[in-house]
């Protein structure tokens, strides 16, 4: 079995959420299993310079309104292969893959992922050159999301797939558009790319894909109503049947607490004696008082409405005065910045912020923490609540999409079943979070419940394996008639 995965970031290449990580680490999970997936990318100015030795496989003659462009194969790191369209009109530039340097969408952003959906279509239909033809061509977020009704248009065709990371971001653009981008003007309608009078990319995707995943079950479900359908929840209701949520894994091997070389002391599941060592060395290079009997709460996250921050520093000096500690690492909203550093200010030794992102810190923050805060409004799948409880930190979380998927909140009959692994809170408000936090803190005193809550949230599966067969069944019944 061939499949195309088109995706606008994978790494280490390019990288700006957890799209990038699902492109480098599923694919490489569907290969293991014996198919033959290969990537398809933009070619930006950071991958070019990455892939020195790729390979010329087609000339992309100019069609519709894009440019003359190269595509090249080449590998990831991993050993994926992947496919980079090379085009210096439309990818090479300053900035990063969808904002200038001044964080300012790029105007020209409709014919720049336009490319990637139509060379995606191409690939997989019968105007193909290549040798290589996929059975299957698997289109992430709105950036591929053309892909689908070109293909949809096209001759002899492969199935698609479409992959919903962020339901919030649509890639609506002005419907002069349609033409521009050669697709057949009476799709704009309805039933078809309209929204709202504008093209949409991921509307486009989600009516023509023969079928819809989500990367968790509960963010499949959630999509189908408002709030989180963002308009487009009577589309994915009517497909419902179509409509699939397969949870993300986590890179288990980079983030495992036995063979992390950003820990002061590794540990594993067996031997716990390490964690108090990366505890002290967390509260010393974060300028927290050490002290090894306070629990020490910590956030990793950007620093934005989504992810629940304003809620954490709403709270924050009501959870020092549990007593407890805190850190903070993220940034994002100014507003929230400010707050953060006002915090350091008013509580020296109790709180520790570091604004922006440092990949080692995080790892450390996660293996010298005793509890995760991840309070986020919604979360399509979610990737550090499962980074904490790998490292024997169970996560607060609120109760959507792929928290509630993976988190299992602490109570006497999920404690007895052996499954809890973190604390739920069902209204996203401070009062609730300030209680879930209270009740963790609780339960971090009783040191047996606590070690039998760490051992449930080390001992839970979270690789890609089980996300790699779900997608493997999906791609044998699209393909088989």
């Amino acid at each position: 079995m061939r499949v195309l995965f088109a995706t606008s970031e994978v790494v280490p290449l390019i990288k700006t959420g957890g799209l990038a990580d699902v492109s480098a680490a599923l694919p490489a999970a569907l290969r293991e299993r014996g198919i033959d997936v290969r990537l398809l990318l933009p070619g930006y100015p950071q991958v070019l310079k990455a892939l020195p030795h790729r390979q010329l496989i087609a000339d992309l003659f100019p069609v519709h309104s894009f440019p003359a462009a190269y595509l090249f194969a080449s590998w990831l790191p991993n050993g994926v292969p992947l496919f980079v369209i090379e085009c210096a009109e439309l990818y090479e530039r300053g900035g990063g893959a969808y904002q200038d340097e001044n964080g300012i969408d790029w105007p020209d952003n409709a014919l720049r992922f336009g490319m990637l959906s139509w060379v995606a279509a191409w690939m997989g239909s019968a105007g193909s050159t290549l040798d290589w033809k996929p059975d299957l061509v698997h289109c992430n977020d709105w950036q591929a999301g053309l892909a689908p009704a070109y293909l949809h248009f096209a001759d002899d065709a492969a199935p698609c797939v479409m992959t919903v990371h962020n339901l919030a971001f649509q890639g609506n653009f002005p419907s002069y558009m349609v033409a521009e981008l050669g697709l057949p003007i009476d799709c704009f309608q309805p039933d078809g790319v309209e929204f709202y009078g504008n093209l949409s990319f991921m509307k486009a995707g989600l009516y023509y894909a023969d079928h819809i995943t989500t990367v968790s079950p509960s963010y499949a479900r959630e999509i189908q109503t408002d709030p989180l359908g963002f308009g487009l929840q009577g589309l994915l209701a009517y497909r419902r049947e179509k409509v699939t949520g397969i949870l993300n894994g986590i890179d288990v091997e980079g983030w495992n607490p036995a063979t992390d070389p950003d820990l002061v002391q590794l540990y594993s599941l067996n031997d716990l004696s390490g964690k108090s060592a990366n505890k002290c060395g967390l509260q010393k290079r974060m300028g927290l008082h050490v002290d090894p009997g306070l629990p020490l709460f910590a956030l990793v996250s950007r620093f934005t409405h989504q992810k629940g921050v304003d809620l954490v520093l709403e709270i924050a000096p009501q959870l020092v005065n549990l007593p407890a500690q805190l850190v903070l690492l993220g940034n994002g909203d100014a507003g929230m910045q400010r707050a953060a550093l006002d915090l350091l200010h008013h509580f020296p030794g109790k709180i520790g912020v570091y604004i922006g992102f440092d990949e080692g810190l995080s790892h450390l923050i996660h293996g010298g923490a005793d509890i995760f805060l991840m309070p986020s409004r919604f979360e399509p799948c979610g990737l550090s609540q499962m980074h904490s409880q790998r490292y024997g930190v169970p996560p607060v979380v609120y109760a959507t999409g792929g928290l509630i998927d993976t988190v299992t909140d602490y109570n006497e009959v999920t404690c007895a079943q052996g499954l809890a692994s973190g604390f739920v809170f069902h209204s996203m408000d401070a009062a609730s979070l300030h209680a879930t936090v209270k009740r963790a803190a609780s339960v971090y005193y009783d040191k047996k419940s606590w070690r039998d809550l760490q051992h449930n949230c080390m001992t839970r599966d979270f690789s890609w394996n089980r996300s790699a067969a779900a997608y493997h069944d999906l791609y044998m019944n699209l393909i088989r008639p």
